[in-house]
């Protein structure tokens, strides 16, 4: 609406926009093209965790798990709302300004002093506190990956509380919230240090923490429907553009160049891994192309609002190639059983993605800029000095906090299902029912 008032018009008409109510709210601060924006964005995210992630992860499993990653990504989404609503926007995002402050606010606990007419910038605060929500929402669920087919549903219940409130608050703070990193300078789009980094790195240490499957690596255990995963992986795809061009948090030209990016650096990401599979096992793979379909996504997530569509090709085509050979390197040469590639895909896609930003949010197009009197090479080495700050800590943090959340969950009720259960399944065995039955 206000991109119509902005037009010249005859005065009678003019008038009548004045009265209508979305012009009234445009002149009291909201705008309501970035408020249709972002409530097309948050359901886009929500989306990308259900069904999307659900599918994806759901098929990659075997069959007599598939109910059991249905369940830990739905549970995780409801869980996740609820701490987020109760503490974790206030603790996050609201009232933590200070410099070197390392965690927000209880201002807005419970969401106290939230209206229905309380901004947060250009768009209602009530949608803001959604929007943030859905990013709370999808990183423990992308941890599931990494102890899929052998965790209690109980211990991943309360390990998934605690590593919200341990490890993704914080981290939030950090990097959104107005914390040390955020006042640092690091350049952190849509999350590369506080939702792939932190989730491929808790993947990581769970992995390690449980130990493998029974039967990992001399069992084949190939995915049990990949029409499922590909159909979550087409989820994901479309639901991402809200996640890193809703970002932008408003319907403009940033938001547009973000939407762009991802999807140049996805497809390059998924061509690039496809290629190598391609000359390697002379077939290219459905699971190939989609999984690096999301090394390319996640790799340009932390970029997106920093680089310009060459420099995203080259990310993406970096993110095919680097995650395929790091998942490779930890199955094959390592045998660690990180179930669905959360950290070689996720975790290494984020770290090269945020430090990638530094070199491209200055070159080909990116929309850097240089201090006064500062040259390129100096701008460069400044900001991955930065970055490289930001995925160490980040790195450290998730590691070492995840890694003591499981011994202590392991201390209470144990960690993992018996050898047996293993076997037998965890959809029978935890949740009384079956995927399929025929």
């Amino acid at each position: 609406m206000s991109l119509l008032k902005a037009v010249h018009q005859p005065l009678g008409f003019t008038l009548l926009l004045a009265l209508l109510p979305g012009a009234a709210l445009a002149d009291s601060g909201l705008d309501t093209g970035d408020t249709a924006w972002m409530l097309t964005a948050t359901a886009l995210v929500l989306f990308m965790t259900l069904p999307g992630l659900a599918l994806f992860y759901a098929g990659l499993v075997r069959a007599k798990n598939v109910l059991s990653v249905l369940m830990q990504c739905f549970a995780i989404a409801c869980v996740a709302s609820l701490i987020w609503v109760i503490f974790g926007y206030s603790l996050a995002l609201h009232g933590g300004d200070q410099p070197g402050s390392w965690l927000g606010s209880l201002d807005r606990v419970f969401l106290q002093g939230v209206t229905r007419d309380s901004l947060a910038g250009t768009i209602p605060e009530t949608l803001w506190i959604m929007f943030q929500m859905t990013f709370a929402i999808i990183t423990p669920a992308l941890v599931v990956g990494g102890f899929a087919e052998r965790m209690k549903f109980s211990a991943m219940l309360l390990f998934s509380i605690a590593w919200i409130i341990l490890v993704y608050l914080p981290t939030c703070y950090w990097v959104w919230g107005g914390g040390w990193l955020a006042q640092l300078g690091l350049i952190d789009f849509a999350g590369g240090t506080v939702v792939h980094i932190n989730a491929g790195v808790a993947a990581l240490v769970a992995a390690l923490y449980l130990g493998k499957r029974r039967g990992f690596p001399e069992t084949a255990m190939p995915p049990h429907n990949l029409t499922m995963t590909v159909a979550g992986a087409g989820m994901l795809w479309v639901g991402w553009f809200g996640f890193n061009a809703g970002s932008a948090v408003a319907a403009g030209q940033d938001a547009g160049m973000a939407m762009l990016v991802t999807h140049i650096s996805a497809a390059a990401g998924s061509l690039a891994w496809m290629t190598l599979e391609w000359i390697r096992y002379r077939k290219p793979s459905v699971l190939g192309i989609v999984t690096g379909m999301v090394a390319g996504l996640g790799t340009i997530t932390p970029a997106s609002g920093s680089v310009g569509p060459a420099g995203a090709l080259i990310i993406g085509l970096s993110a095919g190639v680097v995650c395929y050979f790091a998942t490779q390197a930890i199955k094959r040469r390592f045998h660690i059983d990180d179930s669905l590639d959360v950290f070689p895909v996720h975790g290494v896609g984020g770290i090269l993605g945020t430090l990638l930003v530094g070199v491209f949010a200055f070159t080909l197009g990116g929309n850097g800029e240089l201090a006064e009197g500062q040259t390129l090479s100096a701008a460069i080495a400044s900001q991955l000095g930065i970055q490289a700050i930001g995925v160490l800590a980040t790195l450290l943090w998730a590691g070492v906090i995840t890694w003591i959340i499981l011994k202590l969950v392991d201390v209470f009720i144990g960690v993992r299902v018996t050898g047996d259960q293993e076997t037998e399944g965890l959809d029978t065995v935890l949740h009384g029912e079956a995927g399929y039955y025929l």
